[in-house]
């Protein structure tokens, strides 16, 4: 039986330097696909073209429904060995819906031993604001699987099984072996993972087939796939911190229950 996931936590708007589509036409892609809900995770300030912190700052901005999808606004910052390890400032962090983080090249960061990018990310992943590791298999920086699957169950932060780290003709598809490495120990370690489509483009929002019938074939328990659907996500990021853009959600959803009571 197919896995049907109902939230992509892995998109990119223009505000990424290399991404294609505007937050309108993400959010609108996700409805066409069925999702409940989508992330706008863009790249931080490090990565070539990538957002200004001021862009990150004025996510509230944006609706938090859009065409009855729950659209959350994050990012995928990169990891540093230089303050709270990562790119993007702490105070901003705490604003956003969801804070992911990875490794990617041409940020100030060589991945020169894997020893050396271990004990980067794991100072990234100890940062109370972080939620996800993304494609944490890059052969370009290669980790310590079972020290960072370990750490993530301790530390409550997911590990992304990347869509776009098995299609044949992107720059990672030489990681494949290594994201199914990371989503067997987290699922031995008992830890969380999430599928992301990665889309820069807003046709590949919800794009999950080639992730999902990895996560299917090493018998990874569908109960700890976060992005299984809204209510699993939403659940899972309250419970580890406010967000002031969920809180709205939820005076939202409080006010129109209310208004259908007083009918």
């Amino acid at each position: 039986m197919p896995l049907t996931l109902l939230a992509d936590l892995h998109t990119h708007s223009v505000a990424s330097g290399h991404g294609f589509s505007t937050v309108t036409e993400i959010a609108g892609a996700a409805s066409s696909a069925g999702l409940e809900l989508v992330a706008v995770t863009d790249h931080g300030p490090s990565v070539p073209g990538g957002a200004d912190a001021w862009y990150f700052w004025n996510v509230r901005a944006v609706p938090v429904r859009m065409g009855g999808v729950v659209v959350l606004m994050g990012c995928e910052a990169n990891v540093t060995e230089a303050g709270e390890g990562v790119d993007i400032p702490g105070e901003v962090l705490a604003g956003l819906d969801l804070v992911a983080v990875g490794f990617h090249p041409l940020t100030g960061f060589d991945g020169s031993s894997s020893a050396r990018n271990t004990a980067a990310l794991l100072r990234a992943m100890r940062n109370p604001l972080v939620d996800v590791v993304t494609h944490p298999g890059s052969a370009d920086f290669p980790l310590d699987v079972e020290e960072i699957a370990a750490a993530a169950v301790e530390l409550g932060v997911v590990l992304e099984l990347n869509d776009h780290s098995f299609d044949p003709h992107s720059s990672r598809a030489r990681s494949s072996g290594r994201e199914i490495a990371f989503a067997e120990a987290a699922r031995d370690a008992g830890g969380f993972i999430c599928i992301g489509s990665d889309a820069h483009y807003h046709d590949s929002v919800g794009s999950f087939a080639r992730a999902s019938q990895v996560a299917q074939s090493i018998g990874f328990p569908r109960e700890r796939i976060l992005n299984r659907d809204a209510v699993s996500v939403l659940k899972h990021l309250r419970g580890r911190r406010p967000r002031p853009r969920l809180e709205a959600l939820d005076e939202a959803v409080a006010a129109t229950e209310a208004t259908g009571e007083a009918r």
